[in-house]
Order: structure tokens, then C-alpha cells, then sequence
């Protein structure tokens, strides 16, 4: 008779399946390249001004006319692109607005009038990279990621300075050598070439494969699904945002202090340092190469910062930025020359670690203070961003007509970034709902 006492074999374990890429990465990943292009197709203006000055004979007051309305529309759209990811969903959004800029970079090659300039690069373009714009990197993080967040959103924000890492040399290149039409077209392909990777790998919610976000331990981490074409009309979801955070201080000192951000940054460096550069008798090829370094800095200093914005106070991360960019942009006049001395290479460095720095701390202070419309609000945050770039875009170009240098426009930006970082270091944190103490 058996014992029954008799200990029984110790069944094996279960094979423990391999730990497969959580999907929010590969989403990650193609919202990368496609943030990569949106900058790359923004910026290549800057390195066409040049071109088209010597061809059709346009004042630079023009030329950064037309840049500064791709710079509001820039702005203008990321809001209502913010809601209109919300109803129509984030692969929708980012296709169409793909083959907008394909379409705007393609027909410039027939324009003959400075009018058409403006449609094509200014209106189209504008409103294609805009839709593409920040608020998709922070829509994909907040959707996607509870864990993270801040290095994903400072990842993805250094897409655009990868960007123009990969595009404003070639841009610059192609222009000189094989004429300004043949680089609008380059950048038509690129765009195309993006769609078929949204189409394929971009879902909208971690909820349509059936995952929960990257690092979601409960119910609570979870943010709200509606079905796509459901829900208040992405018009009216951006207005109602703008409404309710228009009322608090806080949205008023984070858009004030991120409209000189765009001012210090896409305004002045983005759109005339490469002409600035070529005035100093630079070549416009070594000018869009040092741009460009200034890309492949930002990328660890924006990357950087992310990370810092997951373990300090945002404000404090906001007052380093601003008044360091402030200090830079002030010397800048004194260390142009017409070839790369070391002291440009410093400010590049410098300068660059410090680009976008001040994005993922401004996101995490919206989704701190607005909850689940943070990222519409920063879409209307980052909209005065743009505001700010396009009048400083168009201010420098006006001032380099008047007094045949840029020197004003550096100094001017360089002190306006002292008052940004006033602001910031005033922002309550305090969400919105919640009784503020005096």
C-alpha cells in the first residue's frame, strides 16, 4: 500500500515566456522619425532664404515674412491637432498631415510670385508640421506611458533636433549644388516616405492592441478612451480648453515665458542664423553644419532633461535654461566670423544642449496643473511659442534691413529670456480646481 504520506514529485515550472518590446515603444519610436521630418521640413526655410533672394531678387524682410506665417500656423494648429487627435485619432492626423507638407514642399518648384512663397511653404507647410508638432510627443506620452513620461517626451522632442541634424545640412548641400527646387522636392519624398510607417505601426490606444500603457500598475493609470469620431468637436475642445486655463495664472506665466522660448530659439537661431552667418561671409553650407551640431547637442540635452523633469521641480529646471540661452544669445555678436572659430563652437555646444531643453518640464507642469487637457492646453502653450517665434523671425529680418547687421535682434532675445525665467520661477503647481493659497 502506498504511504500517503508519501511526498509527491515537484512538478516542473512553466516556461516563462520571453518578455516581448511593449508596444508603446515601437509607437514611440515611429512618433520619433515622424517628429524628425516635421522639424527637418520646418526648418528647411532657413537655408533656402538665400537661394531664393539671389533668384527672385526678394527683400529678407519678405522671405522671413513668409516663415514667420509657417511659424503661426506652426503655432495655431498644435491645439486644435491636439483635439483633433482626440476624435479622429493620432494615425488619422499624422498621415494627412504628412502628405499636406508633401504637398506644400512639391508645389513651390512652380511658384513664380512671392504670394504663392507664402501659400506653399508659409500655409501649407505650416499647417502640416503643426499638426506634427510637440503635441503629438506629448499626446503619445500621456497616452502610451505612465512610467517614463519625461524621458519619452524628452526623447521625442529631440526628434526635432534631429531633425534639422539630417536635413538642414542636406537642404543646405542641395541648394547650392543642385538647386533650392531640387531640395523641395527631397523634402516632399521624405514626407511620403514617413506615411506608410504611421499607417502601419501607430495605433491610437495601448487599449486597440489590447495592452495596457508602459507602466500602468492599476485602474488609475488609465486614461480615458473615446471611440474615434466621438465627443466634442476638436474646435470646441481646443476653445474650451483655452477657456478654462485662460482664467488661471499659471497658463498666462508658462505661454508668455514659452513665447520667448520660440522667440530665442526657431525665431532668431532657426530661421537667421544661417544668413547671418553668410553675412559675416560664412559659407551657407558650414553655416547649416554648425545648425546642425547644435541639433546633435540638443538631442543630450534635451534627452537630459527629461530625465531631470522626472526628479526635480520643473520651475527650477526652467530658471537654469532660460538664463543660460539668455547669456549665450547676448555674446553670439562678437563670435561670428567668416569661418568656424573656436568660440563658435563653444556657443554651438552650449547653445544646443539648451534648444528644446525647456519643453518636457513645461509639459509636465501642464499635465500637472490641467490634468487630462494638459495636453490641449500645452497645445496652446506651445501655440504663443510659435507667436513668439514667428515675431522674432520677422523683427530680425526687418532689423537686418535697417541696420545691415542682426546685432539688435541677438542682444533683444538675450534679455527677454531673463523675464522668461522670472516667470517660470512664479508658476503655481497648484492644479486647477483646487483652492490656491494666496
Amino acid at each position: 500500500m502506498t504511504d500517503a504520506t508519501a511526498t509527491e514529485p515537484t512538478p516542473a515550472p512553466a516556461p516563462v515566456p520571453p518578455r516581448r518590446l511593449h508596444p508603446a515603444w515601437v509607437v514611440a519610436a515611429v512618433a520619433f522619425v515622424a517628429l524628425v521630418g516635421a522639424a527637418g521640413f520646418r526648418a528647411a526655410p532657413g537655408v533656402l532664404i538665400v537661394p531664393l533672394e539671389d533668384e527672385f531678387g526678394w527683400s529678407r524682410s519678405l522671405l522671413s515674412g513668409a516663415v514667420a506665417v509657417n511659424l503661426v500656423l506652426f503655432g495655431l494648429t498644435a491645439p486644435f491637432a491636439a483635439a483633433l487627435m482626440d476624435r479622429f485619432g493620432i494615425r488619422r492626423v499624422t498621415a494627412c498631415a504628412l502628405v499636406l507638407v508633401a504637398v506644400g514642399s512639391g508645389a513651390t518648384i512652380f511658384m513664380t510670385a512671392s504670394w504663392q512663397l507664402v501659400v506653399c511653404w508659409g500655409v501649407l507647410v505650416g499647417l502640416g508640421t503643426g499638426s506634427m508638432a510637440l503635441v503629438f510627443a506629448a499626446t503619445v506620452a500621456q497616452r502610451w506611458f505612465v512610467a517614463r513620461r519625461g524621458l519619452v517626451v524628452g526623447v521625442l522632442t529631440a526628434g526635432s533636433a534631429t531633425g534639422q541634424l539630417v536635413f538642414l545640412p542636406v537642404t543646405a548641400w542641395l541648394a547650392e549644388n543642385a538647386g533650392w527646387r531640387t531640395a523641395s522636392l527631397v523634402i516632399a519624398g521624405s514626407a511620403l516616405a514617413v506615411v506608410p510607417l504611421v499607417l502601419v505601426f501607430v495605433r491610437d490606444h495601448p487599449a486597440d492592441l489590447g495592452v495596457q500603457p508602459y507602466g500602468a500598475t492599476g485602474p488609475a493609470d488609465l486614461v480615458p478612451v473615446r471611440p474615434v469620431g466621438q465627443g466634442p468637436g476638436p474646435a470646441r475642445a481646443a476653445v474650451d480648453a483655452l477657456r478654462v486655463a485662460a482664467r488661471t495664472r499659471p497658463f498666462w506665466a508658462l505661454a508668455v515665458g514659452f513665447a520667448i522660448c520660440g522667440a530665442s530659439t526657431n525665431g532668431i537661431i532657426g530661421t537667421h542664423f544661417v544668413p547671418a552667418a553668410h553675412d559675416h561671409g560664412m559659407q551657407q553650407t558650414t553655416a547649416a553644419g554648425l545648425l546642425a551640431v547644435v541639433g546633435i547637442f540638443d538631442i543630450v540635452g534635451t534627452i537630459a532633461s527629461g530625465w531631470l523633469t522626472d526628479r526635480l521641480d520643473p520651475r527650477l529646471l526652467l530658471v537654469g535654461y532660460y538664463l543660460l540661452r539668455g547669456a549665450s544669445l547676448a555674446v553670439l555678436p562678437v563670435l561670428l566670423d567668416d569661418s568656424v572659430r573656436p568660440s563658435v563652437v563653444v556657443f554651438v555646444v552650449f547653445y544646443g544642449l539648451d534648444w528644446v531643453a525647456t519643453v518636457p518640464p513645461t509639459v509636465a507642469l501642464c499635465r500637472d496643473i490641467y490634468g487630462e487637457s494638459g495636453t490641449v492646453v500645452f497645445g496652446w502653450v506651445f501655440a504663443s511659442h510659435q507667436l513668439g517665434a514667428a515675431a522674432a523671425a520677422a523683427a530680425a529680418g526687418a532689423i537686418r534691413d535697417l541696420t545691415g547687421t542682426y546685432t539688435l535682434a541677438w542682444v533683444s532675445a538675450g534679455s527677454l529670456c531673463a523675464v522668461a525665467a522670472l516667470l517660470s520661477a512664479r508658476v503655481d503647481r497648484t492644479p486647477v480646481g483646487v483652492t490656491r493659497t494666496p
